[in-house]
Order: structure tokens, then C-alpha cells, then sequence
């Protein structure tokens, strides 16, 4: 049975109503482009029907595209032959090469066992968007002055306008595109580019603060630079004067070239743009060019000088370079006018006049700009002496002791040196004169003679010298040893003072005078003076260990306090007599150092016992002993 010829029946079927369902299509439009493809897909998926069928209506006709029947066959209009396929399972209609009258609404009828579904779908086929391009009413730009107006053409879509009043040159500071779309496709336009010329602007040099003053040759340059569209040119001006010199940049070498002088001026550079027909300028810079000092050199007196009685000049100058100031100076110390020294206006030239022996040494001459200094020395040599003679070393020396003796005398040069003994020349020809071991045969004068060979003076100077026998030039008591004894004394009156006011208590003369009964006998040691720390011997010796002299201060009392006797002289002489007794000049104290009694009676007769004139007198032998008492 030919499936077109059913169709009419079918669809006359589900017109009359036998079955009926308005939800196999989705809602449309469908948009397609013209010459390309488009599936109408359905919203069923019933693989048991008895047919499917496509009818197109473009408005004034109405074809059937194409049916399928449950047996698989499958029938499609020539008009689409093709160009359409149908999936047998779910019914979706793939359409290829869409010409511009497929346009219209699609109706898909679907029959099957359990009733008919029907749906309805409009399809749209658009012309492809194509030739897209943007186009300008103007060339070129100028920043701040010009509109632009950028116009978006394409076939398939609308046109769109792009205008920009008082462009700048970050309104399109890349090329830009545009893109022409429809619902089914964009395309985008060829990049386009607008110059927008702008400048000269913000306009520098570099560097901004060059040095004041510049050294000549060195590769220092000035830059000028500034945005600017299309680049700007430059000119470069010294005090507002056009220099011949084109280009951003202006060096050193073009500048010494012009033979520009070394005074400080200003130098600027001008930007300007030939599109814009701007200029402008930035603030200028300051500096002198100017060659270093170099070769300095110092000239002087090529003859022999003599202090009173020459005169030198110095003169100091470059080889190359300009000098703003010159410094003179002698062994590092600066020099000025003085009574001798006199200098040119420029100080390139001194005058010393007379000269003395204090001119001589190195004097340094310092030329200086303001870019570098060099210096150069002349050595003045200025003969003078010798002046007076002096031999240095002992005056006396024991036998056998080593004698030096220095001989000096200032001069230059330095001076020749011979010696004389006792008016008899010797082989000495050097500053000292040594012995390694004096004798008495060197006792004598002996004369330094110094001779400045070429000033062609002398002088002389004479010293004596005395060997003496060995020990003769021996020292007394050393200054400790004497500050020790002084300090010893002092302690020992303060000591003696402060006994006064102790042995003026009542009972200590009975007190005293029982020890000393019992003193003499080393067997009745009294406990209340002598501890167990001394002992007495028979020979009248004192022991001493911890507490070598726990009598000492009664001793002391006794002799300061005469008083303590009252009219009793008796007694007192008695206890004199038992003290001294106890101390016989023999007689050692021992101890941690031992200590001679005979320093002790000399402090006790001449310091402690001098208020009552208490005297000791020792006999030659040391065995008789006399003492006399003076009051």
C-alpha cells in the first residue's frame, strides 16, 4: 500500500477526532541559518506506532516531507530528497542545506495503538551573519580636539555605532574590534586601529640635578624625553640660546666641542610634535665643564742654602686644567703669610727671606677646582750649625761601672763628631763615648767637638768625669725606708699621747711597780702583764710570739707620766731602773721579723722618754750598762 496515499486518511482520522493530543512538539520558534542544518525534535518516544508523519505549510501550500510506517519504511517528498532524515524511534526530523522556503510551521502526526499525538513548530531560516567591519569618519586623531565616530556593518544583523567626543589616547590605546550576532550566530570584525596623536607632554631631562661642576672627558649626557604622538623632536639651548646639537640627547663632548667656557650656565632641550604642532619644555639644568688640574709641579732654589743668610723662592703650577685656589703647606702644616714668608696675589709663588733652619723640610703646594685637586713637594734643605754642644752621662761612677757619654749639637747636615781626653785627641769619632769599665786613670775632662762640614763650624762642649772606689757613691736609707721610719714615730706618739690619759688612773703606779719586782725573776712572771704568749729568759730576753710587747705600753707610761709617782721620786726611779733592766741593749725581740732593741731604746730616748729627759748611755763592752737620768 503506498504510504502517501494513507496518509490523507490518517490525518483526516485524527481531524475527525478518533484520537487526539496537542503535545508532541515543544514550543517554538526554531531559528536556523540559511544553507546549514536543523533537527525539529519531538517530545515522545513511542517505538510501538502504525506511522509518523511531517506536513510543511510555508503559508500558501501545505506538503507532507516525509512518513514512517511501523514496518520500517520510510517515504520522503522529492521536493526533500536529500535533505531529510527521520529517526524511526522517537520521530525527530533532520533537515540539511535549508533553503530560504523552508520556512513555515512543521505539524508531525504520530499514530499509534493507543490513540494520536500531534504538535506544531515554526521554523525560521536566517541569512548568516557575514562582511563584518568597522569604519571611521576620521583617519587619524587628536587627542583632546578630535570626535570619533566608529560604525559596526555586518550582513545578517544591525548596524552599531561607536562615538567618542574629545578622544584621548587611553580611549583606544589597543586595536579593537567589534562583533555582529543574531540568535543563532556572531562573528567578529578584522581588529581596527585609531591613532590618536597627543604630546609632547611631561617633558624631563636626565639626569635632573647633575653635578655643579663636571669634569672634562667624562661620559656624562644629558637625555631629554617625553610621550608624544608621533615622536617629538628636540633642540637643546644653553641660557635661552639654540645650540647646534639635534636629537634627545646632548653629551659632554658636543658641549667642550662648542668651546663653551667653565662658568656655570643652563641647559635646557624643547620637545615638539609636528602632527600636534605642540611644544614644550621642562626646567633647565645647571653646571660648569670644566678639564682637571693635573702636572702640578714646584720649583725652587737649585743652590746650597744657609739659615741668615739665603733666601728661597717656591713657585707651584699646573700642566694642564684651571686652578681656583692654591695651598701651601711644610710637613703637613698649612702655611700663611708671615715676617719671612711672603706670597703672590694668585699664591702660586712664596718668598721666603731670611731663610732659617726651621724652613727646612718638605713643602707641598695643593692646586684645587672644583673638580679634583693635585699637589706636588719640594724638599728645601737649609744648612745651619751646630749649634751648642752638650755631652749627656754621669758626672761620677765607681770603679768598674760601664760610662756612656752622648755628645749632641743640632745641625744640618748632621754634624762630625771627635772627642778629647784631658786635652789629648782620641780615636772617638762617633756621638758616644763608652767605657766598659771605668779605672781611676779615666778620672778626667773630657771635650765633644761637633763640625758641620759644610757650614764649616764648630762647637765643644766639656764634661767631667770622677771614678770613685766601689761603694763610695752608695745611697743612705732608701725614700720607703725613710717615709716607714716617719710613719712609725708618728703612730708611736699618737700611742704615747693616748697612754697619758690611761696611766693617769689611780693604782696603776702600784700595779706597775709589783710587776716589775717580779719581772726580773724569770720564775715569778707576773700573769697580769705577760701572757702566755711571751716569755722572759734568764738573760733578760723577751720572747715574743702572738703579743711580742704587752710591757711596752706600761714602759711608756711611766716615762710619760712622771707624776703617777707623786712625791715618791724613789719610786720612780725604781721603776726606771726594773724597766731598763728588763731591756738591756743586747737584748733581742723576736718574732714574725725580728727587731733590734737598740732602734727601740733610740725611739724611747729620743721620742717617748725625751719629756722627762730620760737618756740612755751604752758602754763599748755591752756588758756594764749605764744609765743616767735627767729631769
Amino acid at each position: 500500500m503506498d504510504v502517501l496515499s494513507v496518509t490523507p486518511l490518517l490525518l483526516l482520522l485524527s481531524f475527525l477526532g478518533c484520537c487526539a493530543g496537542q503535545d508532541a512538539l515543544p514550543d517554538g520558534p526554531v531559528d536556523a541559518v540559511l544553507g546549514k542544518s536543523v533537527t525539529l525534535k519531538t517530545l515522545v518516544d513511542i517505538p510501538d506506532y502504525i506511522a509518523i508523519s511531517w506536513i510543511h505549510n510555508d503559508g500558501s501550500e501545505t506538503t507532507n516531507v516525509a512518513t514512517a510506517l511501523a514496518d520500517g519504511s520510510f517515504n520522503v517528498n522529492d521536493l526533500y530528497k536529500g535533505r531529510v532524515t527521520m529517526n524511526n524511534t522517537n520521530g525527530y526530523l533532520h533537515l540539511e542545506g535549508l533553503l530560504a522556503s523552508d520556512n513555515g510551521d512543521y505539524s508531525i502526526s504520530i499514530i499509534a495503538k493507543g490513540g494520536t499525538k500531534t504538535g506544531e513548530i515554526h521554523l525560521r531560516v536566517l541569512e548568516p551573519v557575514s562582511a563584518v567591519a568597522i569604519t571611521s569618519i576620521l583617519p587619524e586623531a587628536m587627542e583632546h580636539n578630535s570626535t570619533v565616530v566608529l560604525t559596526c556593518a555586518a550582513k545578517g544583523s544591525y548596524l552599531n555605532i561607536l562615538t567618542i567626543t574629545g578622544v584621548l589616547r587611553t580611549d583606544l590605546p589597543t586595536p579593537v574590534t567589534c562583533n555582529a550576532t543574531n540568535n543563532l550566530e556572531s562573528q567578529k570584525s578584522a581588529p581596527f586601529s585609531l591613532i590618536v596623536h597627543y604630546g609632547p607632554d611631561e617633558v624631563s631631562i636626565t639626569p635632573p640635578n647633575p653635578p655643579k661642576f663636571l669634569r672634562s672627558k667624562s661620559n656624562l649626557s644629558l637625555s631629554c624625553a617625553s610621550p608624544s604622538s608621533p615622536p617629538a623632536t628636540f633642540s637643546w639651548y644653553q641660557n635661552q640660546q639654540l645650540l647646534e646639537v639635534a636629537g634627545p640627547v646632548l653629551t659632554l663632548e658636543a658641549i667642550e666641542k662648542l668651546k663653551l667656557g667653565s662658568a656655570v650656565v643652563e641647559y635646557t632641550c624643547r620637545a615638539k610634535n609636528a602632527k600636534t604642532q605642540r611644544e614644550a619644555s621642562p626646567p633647565a639644568v645647571s653646571f660648569a665643564v670644566m678639564e682637571a688640574v693635573s702636572g702640578a709641579k714646584v720649583s725652587g732654589p737649585m743652590s746650597v742654602l744657609f739659615a741668615g743668610n739665603s733666601s728661597a723662592n717656591l713657585s707651584c703650577g699646573p700642566a694642564s686644567g684651571w686652578v681656583q685656589s692654591v695651598r701651601w703647606e711644610q710637613d703637613g702644616a698649612a702655611l700663611g703669610p708671615g715676617a719671612r714668608r711672603f706670597f703672590s696675589p694668585d699664591k702660586s709663588s712664596m718668598l721666603i727671606s731670611p731663610l732659617q733652619k726651621e724652613d727646612n723640610g718638605e713643602f707641598t703646594c695643593m692646586l684645587t677646582n672644583p673638580i679634583n685637586t693635585d699637589s706636588a713637594s719640594y724638599r728645601m734643605v737649609v744648612n745651619y750649625g751646630p749649634e751648642a754642644a752638650l755631652v749627656s752621662g754621669e758626672s761620677a761612677v765607681e770603679v768598674d761601672t760601664k760610662v756612656v757619654l752622648t755628645c749632641s749639637a743640632a745641625s744640618v747636615p748632621p754634624a762630625n763628631f771627635t772627642w778629647k781626653f784631658n786635652g789629648t785627641k782620641t780615636d772617638v769619632k762617633t756621638a758616644q763615648y763608652q767605657i766598659e769599665a771605668a779605672r781611676y786613670k779615666n778620672t778626667g775632662m773630657y771635650m765633644c767637638e761637633a763640625h758641620n762640614p759644610v757650614t764649616g763650624k764648630t762647637s765643644t762642649h766639656t764634661h767631667t768625669l770622677s771614678v770613685k772606689e766601689e761603694g763610695a757613691l752608695d745611697e743612705g736609707l732608701s725614700d720607703g725606708a725613710i717615709a716607714g721610719i716617719v710613719i712609725a714615730v708618728l703612730i708611736a706618739l699618737g700611742a704615747a699621747i693616748a697612754l697619758l690619759f690611761f696611766c693617769r688612773q689611780k693604782g696603776r703606779v702600784s700595779v706597775l711597780k709589783k710587776f716589775l719586782h717580779t719581772a726580773g725573776d724569770p720564775g715569778q712572771t707576773s700573769d697580769h702583764f705577760v701572757s702566755h704568749d711571751a716569755s722572759l729568759d734568764p738573760a733578760g730576753s723577751v720572747q715574743a710570739l702572738a703579743k711580742p710587747f704587752p710591757i711596752i705600753p706600761l714602759c711608756l707610761c711611766l716615762c710619760l707620766c712622771p707624776s703617777l709617782a707623786g712625791k715618791d721620786n724613789g719610786n720612780l726611779i725604781f721603776l726606771k731602773q726594773r724597766i731598763l733592766s728588763l731591756f738591756p741593749l743586747s737584748s733581742t725581740i723576736t718574732g714574725s721579723s725580728p727587731l733590734s732593741l737598740p732602734l727601740f731604746h733610740l725611739v724611747l730616748t729620743n721620742v717617748i722618754l725625751h719629756p722627762v729627759s730620760c737618756h740612755f748611755l751604752q758602754e763599748a763592752n755591752n756588758t756594764e750598762k749605764q744609765r743616767r737620768f735627767l729631769h
